[in-house]
């Protein structure tokens, strides 16, 4: 990969090794409680929206859990009006997010890599591992505690939070439901996830899962993004339902707001096909 070029669409993208907001979202109605993780050491700031008619009904619903989920230079307020609308006009059914704050997006999101260049975008330890575990040991029964939910979940992200998304299907698949990326930062490691991807797909859950991702027209990312669907095609097995966008016409900060609602029309509704 072109580390010059990689550098500058970080440095440029509102979404990529740090983390800043172009735009001026109406902040939506929603809860807020602090979560104190034992295995993040920290106290963590969790935003939770809800549909309008959910403290008047008695129903369950599905989770969407979001990294870069705070109200403030994050993407908690565009993620839940944008569910808010699809959920008014009957394009998804009714579901619940879970934003999650970030303290230090650039360890919590990356995985470990070898490749010492890699260390000026962000760390070269394993944050990953321990923010999956918070999510999945700690958070989770959280919401569970606190909300009426089913046993459907899923998990958005775009770049390096994308990367985070399918580092997590590919080691863990059975965490989620399912799982959207956009523009996921699959040249982390010298794009390792896409170089063992058939690997992981040979120990792949039983289990139905969803996939939707995109790529913009950032070469040096979505490369990787392409090789991963043309795996897919050969490898995926019949319980990885998933579906690849191709978004040539859109940047790498432009490309989550582009395909937010196609991407959660396609993944929330059951009779969408592979």
């Amino acid at each position: 990969m072109n580390k010059f070029i990689a550098l500058l669409i970080i440095s440029i993208s509102i979404l990529s090794c740090s983390n800043g907001s172009q735009y001026n979202d109406p902040i939506p109605l929603h809860d807020s409680f602090k979560i104190t993780s034992k295995l993040l050491k920290e106290t963590r700031v969790i935003n939770v929206w809800t549909p309008p008619n959910y403290k008047t009904s008695n129903d369950s619903l599905p989770v969407l859990y979001m990294p870069d989920g705070g109200v403030v230079n994050e993407d908690f307020p565009h993620i839940a009006n944008t569910i808010s609308k699809l959920v008014e006009n009957k394009s998804i059914p009714p579901i619940i997010l879970v934003g999650i704050t970030n303290t230090d997006r650039r360890r919590d999101l990356s995985g470990f890599s070898k490749v010492k260049d890699d260390a000026q975008y962000c760390p070269l330890t394993d944050g990953a591992k321990d923010f999956r575990a918070f999510i999945s040991d700690e958070l989770i029964l959280e919401i569970d505690k606190k909300y009426r939910i089913t046993s459907e979940k899923g998990i958005i992200g775009e770049s390096l939070a994308g990367l985070f998304v399918i580092e997590t299907l590919l080691l863990q698949p059975e965490t989620f439901n399912f799982y959207i990326a956009m523009d996921p930062s699959l040249w982390w490691n010298d794009h390792y996830l896409v170089k063992n991807t058939e690997h992981y797909l040979e120990k792949f859950t039983e289990k139905r899962i969803k996939l939707w991702f995109a790529a913009s027209d950032a070469e040096d990312i979505s490369i990787h993004s392409k090789s991963f669907s043309e795996i897919l095609k050969n490898k995926s097995p019949e319980t990885l339902i998933w579906k690849f966008s191709n978004e040539p016409k859109e940047h790498h900060n432009t490309i989550f707001r582009a395909t937010k609602e196609k991407a959660l029309i396609w993944t929330l509704n059951k009779d969408e096909a592979k």
